[in-house]
């Protein structure tokens, strides 16, 4: 599995991962998924660099213009609830791909164990396509791997590519031991060495989809 951290280089992007961390800024639910969203258009406009493209030809109201555009078909996929705006932000880019969603949480048993318990999958067919998988946090990594492999139950695709924003250095090392090492990247903006004995990630930035949709029960 390859990794590329988009927050190693300087950009606009650090500024909106800055403000998502922010604990006074956050208290501003529509900033927070508004940032989100954004991160979703800047990981979409770096992962389109790397599909295959072609030249066609598109016809304008004076000649025909000869424009590379690319061949992939794209399924964009989230973890609900917290991935909805970061998914949104990738299809605002992707406008033409399919959709796809997982309803996946932690279900905790006795003490401070849990394991990932998925109560709702839709997808399209994945075979020969190109899966955008799209989670904001990657604590432990075990929900996106559980997503993924469900995801793929129908149908492999040609390549996938994991958005997730904040990663745990726990998490990052998790996938490369139980993902593919070929045909899977994933990306991230940050990060994060601590992972907390509750599975949290520190500084991390709490719970993303408290902070985008307000407390649940």
């Amino acid at each position: 599995m390859k990794v590329i951290n988009l927050g190693e280089n300087n950009s606009i992007l650090n500024k909106f991962v800055a403000q998502m961390r922010d604990k006074d800024v956050q208290k501003d639910s529509m900033r927070f998924r508004r940032n989100l969203e954004r991160l979703g258009e800047i990981f979409a406009y770096e992962i389109s660099k790397t599909l295959d493209n072609s030249v066609k030809p598109y016809v304008t109201p004076l000649g025909i213009a000869q424009i590379p555009t690319y061949d992939e078909k794209i399924v964009v996929a989230t973890i609900l609830r917290a991935g909805l705006p970061l998914h949104q932000g990738i299809l605002n880019y992707f406008d033409d791909a399919q959709n796809a969603f997982v309803a996946a949480y932690r279900k905790y048993d006795k003490g401070e164990d849990f394991h990932i318990q998925i109560e709702y999958a839709s997808t399209p067919d994945l075979t020969g396509k190109t899966l955008i998988l799209a989670d904001t946090m990657l604590a432990t990594g075990a929900s996106l791997e559980i997503a993924y492999k469900r995801l793929c139950e129908e149908g492999q695709p040609f390549h996938t590519h994991l958005v997730c924003p904040i990663s745990s250095a726990y998490a990052v090392e998790y996938l490369q031991k139980h993902l593919p090492e070929e045909g899977v990247t994933l990306w991230v903006a940050a990060i994060d060495e601590e992972l907390t004995s509750h599975s949290y990630i520190v500084p991390g930035l709490g719970d993303a989809g408290d902070l985008a949709y307000g407390e649940k029960k």
